[in-house]
């Protein structure tokens, strides 16, 4: 249904309604989030481990479960389903440099661009698989991201990762990014 037939269905059915000009102070739709729904949902993870949750999973599992619940929109190896989902396998260019600035049709996978290990971990847990995000257990995304950084080159593809083990993990152009030291205010660059 149409966003302005819900809206007229609810002036029908008596619900407030405004004119343009002034709209109500409250629609009377949804409710506040319960302190579990919040609990839920704030599940970040960062670079220095903050976050994480227990668990493990190896790079053998993950090649398993890539090919399951990945591989219909990333394709089999990670290559990517252009034009709509990214690769995530691949390290190229290699060699010295960092032309991602002077080059903006190099593609930027985990293994080429992905600054921190733990980024991988936290984008895996909350936003995928894309039909059912939050869906997969952390064993599930130690394993993918085992897998992952393994197809990339980063980790040994007999890697086991944990949380203790994953912060560890030094992505290969972690020192091209430059830091934000932004505090915000009169001193935001």
């Amino acid at each position: 249904m149409r966003a302005s037939a819900v809206i007229l269905t609810l002036c029908l059915a008596g619900a407030a309604c405004g004119s343009r000009d002034s709209a109500p102070a409250r629609y009377g739709l949804g409710r506040a989030a319960t302190p579990a729904e919040i609990a839920a949902l704030d599940i970040d993870a960062t670079p220095t481990g903050h976050g994480l949750p227990p668990g493990h999973g190896s790079a053998a599992d993950g090649a398993v479960l890539f090919q399951q619940k990945c591989a219909m929109c990333h394709g089999a190896q990670g290559q990517g389903m252009a034009p709509a989902f990214p690769a995530l396998v691949g390290r190229d260019p290699k060699g010295e440099g960092f032309p991602f600035a002077k080059d903006w049709k190099i593609t930027h996978t985990i293994g080429n661009y992905w600054p921190e290990a733990t980024t991988v971990f936290d984008y895996v847990r909350r936003a995928m698989p894309h039909p059912a995000p939050g869906s997969l257990s952390n064993d599930e995304v130690y394993a993918l991201t085992a897998w992952l950084l393994a197809a990339n080159q980063v980790i040994p593809a007999d890697a086991v990762l944990d949380s203790a083990s994953l912060v560890k993990v030094k992505m290969p152009y972690h020192d091209r990014f430059v830091k934000d030291d932004r505090h915000g205010g009169a001193e935001v660059k």
